[in-house]
């Protein structure tokens, strides 16, 4: 296992030791040369990993610790990783992971940032600087540590994590689940995790919109139709819901669902058969059902829009995604998360993180996402985002 953290601080107690910052980002590498303008640290900077090969081949005595920047433009990360590993087994390399803000040991271990590493590399566009640090017109987005993110969230608070447990708690088993929320929260990421937590991951993992596809059709949709049954229906055809045999069926905007097809559904959710539109045949099916809506059930039952059977049926096992506006303190994680996505080596102002958190978010998380990527656009070729660029 290769040197650790700690006794790389040791290592620079007893004297010089070679720092090697990796990344195609000029003004990133440059930050960190300047940050690190101490007699104990000999910066070496690279733009690719074939330019960091060669430094660490003119400088390999000694001890050194190699700052990546993953988004290496020629060379994959875990490769890297095993080219230093093999040929400067005394190279730590320490990956700041702008998602996770984790730390990434070359040995594949990972750990949190330790403070000695956050003191020593507060760098802009890099995980781990804190926005309590950041001066005016600095530009050095926060990322907390994940806790137990599901893959595809961002968020620390409370009431993510209890959703994260909720969801793992359900996936391994079969039971039927109702994710709620409002639009933009997340509620089809849930239902992708429980799919792939659970055993049915290899299976199909079916999507009907319920909203989406007109009244007309979405019977036909869903249980499939015989030959004849109606104009146009040349062959036999099954449904979405035979589709995902062995899998998992997901039904978004299940309150959108005409009341003319409830009872339908409600009795494949009781015997696991499906009857084609026109047919005579019962089809068993073996389907573990996520549904989701973005509307209130319960008073869509007094409106008698809705089937009170059907709705505990489908809410056995209910998850609440909270609003963006009620998780605040996801914020600056999730609007970097997506600078990361749409202007990567791009970092953001402290006024602009000021502008996002005034916006009280009506349109949750998708509504952010959308923010983050018109900002990357209307910054062009600058590589921060100001508040100019925030247009709400």
């Amino acid at each position: 296992m290769g040197t650790s953290v700690a006794s790389f601080a040791q290592h620079a107690d007893q004297g010089a030791t070679n720092v090697f910052v990796v990344s195609s980002n000029v003004r990133l590498r440059e930050s960190v040369h300047g940050k690190l303008g101490h007699p104990r640290w000999n910066v070496f900077e690279a733009g690719s990993g074939a330019g960091a090969l060669e430094v660490l081949h003119q400088h390999e005595e000694g001890d050194g610790v190699l700052l990546l920047d993953p988004m290496l433009p020629d060379l994959d990360p875990d490769e890297f990783h095993g080219m230093i590993k093999r040929r400067f087994p005394n190279t730590q390399v320490v990956t700041l992971n702008a998602r996770t803000g984790q730390m990434q040991a070359g040995d594949g271990a990972t750990t949190p940032v330790s403070k000695w590493l956050m003191e020593l590399v507060n760098v802009d566009g890099f995980a781990g600087g804190d926005v309590r640090g950041i001066r005016q017109g600095e530009a050095s987005p926060r990322l907390q540590p994940e806790k137990n993110n599901l893959r595809g969230m961002v968020g620390n608070s409370a009431a993510m994590q209890r959703a994260y447990e909720l969801t793992r708690m359900v996936a391994v088993r079969d039971t039927t689940v109702l994710v709620t929320g409002e639009s933009g929260t997340g509620k089809d990421l849930v239902a992708q995790e429980i799919h792939q937590i659970s055993g049915r991951r290899k299976q199909p993992f079916v999507v009907v919109n319920c909203s989406a596809i007109p009244e007309s059709l979405l019977e036909a949709e869903l249980f499939g139709y015989a030959k004849g049954a109606f104009t146009g229906a040349v062959q036999s055809r099954i449904g979405r819901i035979h589709a995902a045999h062995g899998g998992t069926l997901f039904l978004d905007e299940i309150g959108d669902m005409p009341l003319s097809l409830q009872g339908k559904l409600l009795r494949f959710l009781e015997q696991g058969e499906v009857q084609r539109l026109g047919g005579n045949d019962n089809l068993k099916v073996d389907v573990r059902v996520v549904a989701a809506t973005n509307v209130h059930l319960k008073q869509q039952i007094e409106k008698q829009l809705f089937r009170d059977d059907l709705y505990y049926r489908l809410a056995i096992f209910p998850i609440q995604l909270p609003p963006l506006r009620e998780r605040m303190e996801d914020l600056e994680d999730l609007a970097a998360t997506f600078l990361i996505r749409f202007g990567a080596g791009m970092a953001m102002s402290y006024e602009a993180l000021q502008v996002l958190g005034k916006h009280d978010w009506p349109g949750n998380v998708r509504e952010l996402r959308n923010v983050m990527e018109r900002a990357t656009i209307v910054a062009g070729s600058g590589r921060v985002i100001r508040a100019e660029h925030i247009l709400l």
